[in-house]
C-alpha cells in the first residue's frame, strides 16, 4: 500500500472517530502538536519507528509525551495503534490529510498570504473577505512576511499560487529582456 493510501486511510478513520466524539478541532490540534514534536526531534522519531526497539518502551515514551502535551484519551489510543502497526512514520502525512478532510467536511479553505511588509489587520480582513466571496467558503488566513518579495503579495490557496510580488514581476521583465 502506498504511503499516501496509508496516511489517507488513517486520517479518514481518525476523522470519523473525532466526528462521532464531536472533537474534530481538538484532534486536529493534538495531531499537529505531536507531529511537530516528532518533526523537531529526529532521535525520538527514529526510536519510535525502530523495529528493534520494544513496543512496550515505545508506548511508554509516547504516553509520557501525551501527558506533557495533555492529549485526549482518543488521541493516545490512536497513537498506540500507529505504534503497534508500525505506522508512526506516517504521522506527518496523516496530520496533513486529516486537516484537509476536516476542512472539506466543514467547508473551510486555508489560504497562506506572503507579503513583503506587515499587513494591517484591516488589509488582512479585506483579503480574507475577498477570498471568501471568491470561493463561497469560510477562509482561514495565515499571513507571513517574506522580505525577498520586495513588494506585493503571494497567495496560496487550494494548491494554487497567485503571485503578485514585485520579485516575480522583475523576473518576468528580466526574462523578456533576455529573450530579446
Amino acid at each position: 500500500m502506498s504511503n499516501s493510501a496509508i496516511s489517507i486511510r488513517y486520517a479518514k478513520a481518525l476523522l470519523n472517530i473525532a466526528s462521532e466524539e464531536k472533537q474534530v478541532e481538538r484532534y486536529a490540534e493534538e495531531l499537529a502538536a505531536i507531529s511537530e514534536v516528532l518533526k523537531q526531534e529526529d532521535l525520538l522519531r527514529l526510536l519510535l519507528d525502530s523495529p528493534t526497539f520494544p513496543l512496550k518502551k515505545k508506548t511508554a515514551i509516547m504516553h509520557d509525551i501525551a501527558d506533557l502535551l495533555e492529549l485526549s484519551r482518543g488521541m493516545c489510543n490512536f497513537l498506540d495503534l500507529l505504534l503497534e502497526k508500525g505506522r508512526i512514520v506516517y504521522l506527518p502525512q496523516i496530520d496533513l490529510n486529516y486537516r484537509k478532510f476536516a476542512d472539506e467536511r466543514s467547508g473551510v479553505v486555508r489560504a497562506k498570504i506572503k507579503s513583503a511588509n506587515k499587513l494591517t489587520k484591516k488589509r488582512a480582513d479585506e483579503i480574507q473577505k475577498g477570498l471568501e466571496k471568491l470561493t463561497g467558503k469560510q477562509v482561514v488566513l495565515s499571513v507571513e512576511i517574506d522580505k525577498s518579495l520586495i513588494g506585493g503579495l503571494q497567495a496560496e490557496m487550494g494548491g494554487k499560487l497567485f503571485d503578485g510580488s514585485v520579485k516575480t514581476q522583475l523576473k518576468r521583465i528580466a526574462d523578456t529582456l533576455a529573450k530579446g
